[in-house]
């Protein structure tokens, strides 16, 4: 490899790097990244086509679970691959697992919430192999817990899950959602040096998809209420739990904002109507422009609001509207256990939810990266 291009990744380190002593900021959703004097907003972009992306092949990283790994499951194109995220006012540093390693030696990282958080816990192990394939690492795969160690550096990287953030318990043979407690899962968290929370599509399920029979809160138990109230009362029991048992002095504290879904074409074709298939197949590139193209999700402004309000410094990776204009980066109907007539009627089996890896989850960590460490 040529000098130059060993370096390049430390060089841009350097370039990044802010005075000692600077903070991250907390506002209402409103998430700020300086360089060189200037103000840049991480999360206001746009794609441009980079051939040197992906970071790491499928084929390198065995974790990838068979619903995210696209490519070892029949996609024909690859072009999703190959796209950055460029802020408007700023360059990301590229992500480099060798100086994540070297930062975090000996820290805990954990992420925690439904499964598009262990679509980014996936990503990031990923990532971080790529730049030291041949490193002693050991995976330990649990529910709720599954931890991967980079031995050689003490870096332990978790994923724990916890669709809502706050407990469900078993009552009589019926999943009790309660809004009010958060102490059963809080447990588990308190000892990490990073953590990343996520929650949001589990709130909307319904019918055979729905996590609990009875929900509880105030003392009273209901058999369903208005969603989006029962994910601002969670979500502020969440909050208060961080606000009263996070040493934000020791522990960074983030939260990743709602990840948007594929599944209505109307949000991005003109051409389409309310009979068009339900769903992402076929789609390669990613949408253009910069204004949120389908209906902003109500989900959002209530994780606005309540990080908004928060004691406890937590930054939010705001990657809803970034990753709203990637149509192209779920996996369909290229996803492990697809049966071929599963696979033959994408409008009832394509997963326009989740993502590939590689793929989107990666800019994710990109972001998390440069708010780690910038």
């Amino acid at each position: 490899m040529p000098l130059l291009s060993w370096l390049l990744p430390f060089v841009l380190l350097a370039l990044f790097q802010f005075p000692t002593g600077w903070s991250l900021k907390n506002h209402h959703g409103k998430r700020m990244f300086q360089t060189n004097q200037t103000t840049c907003a991480l999360f206001s972009g746009t794609w441009v086509r980079d051939d040197t992306y992906p970071l790491y092949k499928y084929s390198d990283c065995p974790l990838i679970d068979a619903e995210f790994n696209c490519q070892m499951y029949g996609r024909p194109d690859s072009d999703y691959l190959k796209y950055r995220w460029q802020p408007h006012d700023c360059v990301l540093p590229r992500f480099n697992g060798l100086v994540f390693l070297s930062k975090m030696r000996g820290k805990h990282v954990m992420f925690v919430g439904d499964s598009l958080g262990r679509n980014q816990w996936e990503s990031l192990i990923c990532m971080i192999s790529a730049s030291a394939p041949k490193m002693q690492t050991r995976m330990s795969r649990g529910d709720p817990l599954s931890t991967f160690k980079f031995v050689d550096y003490g870096l332990s990287v978790s994923f724990y899950r916890a669709p809502y953030l706050v407990d469900i318990d078993m009552v009589g043979g019926r999943r009790i959602l309660k809004l009010d407690d958060i102490h059963s899962h809080g447990n588990a968290w308190r000892n990490e040096d990073v953590l990343v929370f996520n929650t949001g599509h589990w709130w909307s399920h319904k019918g055979s998809l729905q996590g609990w029979d009875l929900i509880e809160t105030g003392g009273k138990y209901y058999k369903d209420i208005d969603r989006l109230v029962a994910l601002d009362k969670g979500l502020r029991t969440w909050a208060n739990w961080v606000d009263n048992n996070v040493d934000t002095t020791k522990t960074r504290v983030f939260f990743q904002s709602i990840s948007p879904t594929h599944y209505d074409p109307t949000e991005w074709s003109a051409r389409a109507t309310t009979v068009a298939t339900k769903n992402c197949y076929g789609e390669t590139a990613p949408m253009t422009g910069t204004a949120y193209p389908g209906t902003y999700p109500n989900q959002k402004r209530v994780v606005d609001e309540v990080i908004g309000e928060m004691h406890a410094p937590t930054y939010l990776l705001d990657i809803t509207m970034l990753s709203e204009l990637r149509k192209d980066g779920h996996p369909s109907i290229y996803s492990g256990g697809l049966s071929p007539a599963q696979r033959a009627k994408p409008d009832r089996s394509a997963d326009c939810s989740h993502w590939c890896l590689p793929g989107l989850p990666d800019t994710w960590n990109e972001l998390f990266y440069a708010a780690l460490f910038h």
